[in-house]
């Protein structure tokens, strides 16, 4: 790979995010920062509330000549029943 860490803005990231969207219009779809940390820093600020925008590693198999991209969405499901009520105790196995 080539010098810092190399992002692809996907179109995920640009959907939930106006300023993630703004910055591929003005300079293109890929961004190099110093580190991984730099980017996934860039990442936290154009996150709009309710929506996260995150950095995923590129798999190892991936050919593309980028270490990472950059992701919107929402990040775990939001639960349906915010009380999730009581657990139930384990049955205790008898030996014998």
């Amino acid at each position: 790979m080539s010098e810092g860490y190399v992002v692809e803005v996907k179109r995920s990231a640009r959907k939930v995010s106006p300023g993630a969207g703004q910055w591929v219009r003005e300079h293109g779809s890929r961004r190099t920062f110093a580190t991984k940390a730099l980017a996934r820093q860039w990442a936290r600020t154009v996150s709009p509330p309710s929506r996260t925008v995150w950095v995923q590693n590129a798999a190892p198999w991936d050919d593309s000549p980028v270490d990472g991209y950059v992701v919107g969405g929402r990040r775990v499901r939001p639960r349906t029943n915010p009380d999730p009520g009581e657990q139930d105790d384990l049955p205790v196995a008898e030996e014998s």
